[in-house]
């Protein structure tokens, strides 16, 4: 399914360049549509440069995956898979200065739930947020505005196909085909720790779901000190395709170092991109079509005190996981 898929056609992209490319053109973008608007003491210092803007996107993703983590009932890996790729896709096209990411990685959860079929209602969904009825309510409010363009801005592509189905096929292959290997669910727990981390990553928009899979497996072999070659050579009949072979291991080498340099940014940072990004949001409405609310404008998940009104929200009146 996944060779005929939208994901296939629309959101593998063969170079990270190329990434990178979309994402300083929606930087650009924003830059000149806010200088167009000719706003006394609007200057380009005020606005987040690319590099800013991928501290911001680590640090609100690694935020909607705290969110799954703890969600309950507890969240199904794909759905979680779903709900990363919805946020990696989105921002690839638009600046964060324009949708603040706070609003979108709960929508990209809530849509993500819809898609994948696990049935919460939406009261379900706003009571994780553990906030007062008044601030879940208010959050309720701005995922269902922000719903319908989180659909569009994804081109109405929703099914996503994560790496974790083709994990359990290898897994059960191994079991059935490859004898050598006497316990392959050892392995289970550090190829899921690789999921993880590789959805925190671009490898879902460079490579297939199996060929991440894949990887996923022989990294977590080579880490108990197994060699699986023979399992590619002699199971998946590779072992006269030296071409085919190549290519594979390069695959693997690409996804294994996307993933290896990932780092997530400094609390410094951090708190320096955001004072940035709340200026911007303070001065510009985010979208002309959608009027900005305030809301659910906070990063984390868990109340620290009650509020003392319904627009004093800010990075420090919830508390982190």
């Amino acid at each position: 399914m996944y060779h005929n898929s939208s994901q296939k056609k629309f959101w593998i992209f063969d170079k990270e360049a190329k990434l990178d490319q979309f994402r300083q053109e929606a930087n650009q973008k924003f830059h000149s549509k806010a200088l167009g608007l000719r706003k006394p003491g609007i200057n380009e210092s005020m606005f987040l440069e690319p590099r800013e803007e991928k501290v911001l996107f680590r640090h609100y993703e690694k935020r909607l995956l705290d969110f799954c983590s703890v969600f309950k009932p507890v969240m199904p890996k794909s759905v979680v898979g779903t709900a990363c790729m919805y946020f990696r896709r989105f921002y690839l096209n638009n600046s964060l200065m324009d949708y603040h990411p706070r609003t979108i990685m709960l929508t990209c959860a809530y849509l993500s739930c819809k898609v994948d079929e696990f049935n919460v209602s939406s009261t379900q969904f706003v009571g994780n947020l553990q906030e007062s009825p008044a601030g879940q309510e208010r959050a309720l409010e701005q995922i269902l505005e922000y719903e319908l363009l989180l659909i569009q801005q994804l081109n109405f592509h929703l099914v996503v196909h994560n790496p974790y189905r083709p994990l359990e096929g290898f897994l059960i292959d191994l079991k059935t085909r490859y004898p050598l290997l006497e316990n392959p669910e050892m392995m289970r727990k550090s190829a899921d720790d690789f999921l993880n981390r590789a959805s925190m990553t671009d490898v879902g928009l460079l490579f297939s779901p199996s060929q991440i899979a894949l990887t996923a497996v022989l990294n977590s072999a080579a880490r108990a000190g197994l060699n699986m070659e023979t399992y590619l050579t002699e199971c998946m009949g590779l072992k006269e395709d030296k071409e085919t072979l190549s290519k594979m291991y390069d695959v693997m080498r690409r996804i294994t170092t996307l993933i290896k340099e990932y780092e997530l940014p400094k609390v410094e940072e951090v708190n320096m991109c955001k004072q940035k990004l709340e200026r911007i949001h303070a001065e510009f409405t985010t979208n002309t079509n959608l009027k900005r609310k305030h809301g659910y404008e906070d990063d984390d998940h868990v109340v620290k005190k009650p509020l003392v009104t319904e627009e004093e929200w800010s990075d420090e009146d919830l508390d982190a996981l």
